[in-house]
């Protein structure tokens, strides 16, 4: 397309063109001036921008002022924007102004001037800030993102106020057109890894782009891994924690979530009131996050390890008590766990999907009574109803649910490997983990940090790792932020 021109008759011609067919976008032509000698129309999507003329808006107002105008004083206030009104910019060329227009704002077209006027509405509807629904914590703020990319930018900017914060937006997808930033600090930040991220950014094409998923595994540096390279947040609060260590958020508009890179195994165990309470508390959770974590890999391993190969290691009464559980169950131990933990599995996505309530109905009562009906059946035992509970607490204790359910995947590896090895089986599945993870990377950054490599900056990431020191002994950032500027806190005086 080429750029707009003065012939009000010509550019109205295109505009029809192109929204031929959308019956959601409205085009409205107009007269202005005391004598309507200037002819103008507009263009706007319907429920984007509302009845903006019967409405108190600064659409409305700056029209009204125009109606009572003459010619000169019309083509004054639209090209030097003499009435002050705020969120207007001029267009040069017909794609922008139709982007504008599909972004949900209002395109004004004026004869005689070879611009158009983009003036800002209300936007597309969508939800606003509600409440943190999937990390939920004990202390601070309750707030969410909501979907839209602007107001998810201003609840960060909210708690970082400085305009060292910068925000940097780019529209992905063909059609979609959905406006993604990227927010960070400058001077904590590493050059290197925005570059890397605009790169990756731009090494792709895709029709759509409707969540913050798609580009978190369009992105990635290893695709083929289980394990999140982005760490996923609802919440504003632990957002800004990440741009004040030098690390950069990525929100998306129509995502309820912002994507934090580059991330590490350790921060996807932590929590943002993990920096509101005290150490000591903070450090047993952690433990228990970590257990929690071993328990939901390893756990149905090690009962098949212990009841197939090594009944040796355990208590002779737990011995006579396994094999009097076990009595009258026509399956083998393997089969047996698996027909457990894939129904639990359905219970799970079933309990997700319901509507409401009764999704958390079907998940509590379903468990209690098919696992209760289960073992009156004699078709598992009950010590294996134990494990598999345990092991569902296990992955429920880890606070980022991507790497929960990676972990959730890595059980059944260990599942067959210790039916087939027995205690050899998990110590080398662990052992594939363990190599796995040491190669993985995320923007350049381990992902075994602090654990592996911790003396490039001890200060900053063995104190926050599974265990956390006092706040006042926190003074370094993490690897992320700048060498030279990895102090993030002093004593007045110094």
């Amino acid at each position: 397309m080429g750029d707009i021109s003065t012939d009000l008759k010509q550019n109205e011609k295109r505009v029809r063109e192109m929204i031929e067919g959308c019956d959601d976008i409205l085009f409205r032509p107009m007269k202005l001036g005391k004598n309507k000698e200037i002819s103008c129309f507009l263009i706007y999507i319907e429920v984007a921008a509302g009845n903006m003329m019967l409405e108190d808006s600064v659409i409305g107002k700056m029209l009204n002022h125009m109606w009572e105008m003459d010619e000169s004083g019309i083509q004054k206030a639209i090209e030097e924007n003499s009435l002050g009104v705020s969120d207007t910019k001029e267009l040069v060329s017909m794609d922008e102004a139709m982007a504008a227009m599909l972004a949900g704002n209002v395109v004004l077209f004026v004869d005689y001037f070879d611009k158009a006027i983009k003036i800002g509405s209300k936007g597309y509807p969508g939800t606003g800030v509600m409440k943190a629904d999937s990390e939920k914590v004990l202390r601070g703020s309750k707030e969410a993102f909501s979907e839209s990319v602007k107001v998810n930018t201003a609840l960060i900017r909210k708690r970082v106020r400085d305009t060292a914060l910068k925000v940097k937006e780019t529209p992905l997808g063909k059609y979609s057109n959905t406006m993604c930033a990227m927010v960070y600090v400058d001077g904590l930040v590493y050059p290197p890894i925005l570059e890397n991220l605009e790169k990756r950014l731009e090494d792709f094409e895709i029709d759509g782009v409707l969540d913050g998923g798609v580009i978190e595994h369009l992105t990635a540096d290893l695709k083929y891994s289980p394990f999140p390279q982005y760490q996923a947040t609802e919440r504003p609060d632990r957002a800004a924690m990440a741009v004040l260590e030098g690390r950069v958020v990525l929100v998306c508009d129509n995502s309820p979530e912002a994507l934090v890179l580059p991330a590490t195994c350790n921060s996807l165990f932590q929590t943002s009131d993990d920096y509101y309470r005290h150490f000591a508390i903070v450090s047993f959770l952690r433990i228990i996050r970590y257990m929690g974590a071993f328990l939901a890999v390893s756990l149905p391993g090690l009962y098949l390890a212990a009841v197939n190969f090594h009944t040796q290691l355990l208590p002779t009464n737990l011995i006579f008590s396994l094999a009097e559980a076990r009595e009258g169950v026509p399956f083998p131990a393997l089969v047996e766990v698996l027909l457990l933990e894939l129904s639990f599995e359905l219970l799970r996505e079933a309990g997700l999907r319901m509507p409401g309530p009764i999704g958390n109905t079907i998940g509590i009562v379903g468990g209690l009574i098919i696992g209760q009906a289960a073992v009156s059946a004699n078709i598992v035992s009950p010590v294996v109803v134990v494990v598999v509970a345990l092991t569902a607490l296990g992955s429920f204790a880890v606070p980022n649910e991507e790497l929960s359910e990676a972990l959730r995947l890595l059980k059944y590896l260990m599942l067959v490997l210790c039916a087939g090895f027995g205690i050899l089986g998990i110590m080398f599945g662990w052992l594939l983990v363990l190599i796995h993870l040491a190669g993985l990377k995320s923007f350049g950054v381990s992902y075994l940090m602090p654990f592996a490599g911790k003396d490039a900056n001890p200060e900053g990431e063995a104190r926050d790792s599974i265990l956390r020191a006092p706040l006042s002994r926190m003074w370094k950032r993490p690897l992320f932020a700048r060498r030279q500027n990895r102090r993030r806190m002093r004593m007045k005086g110094e």
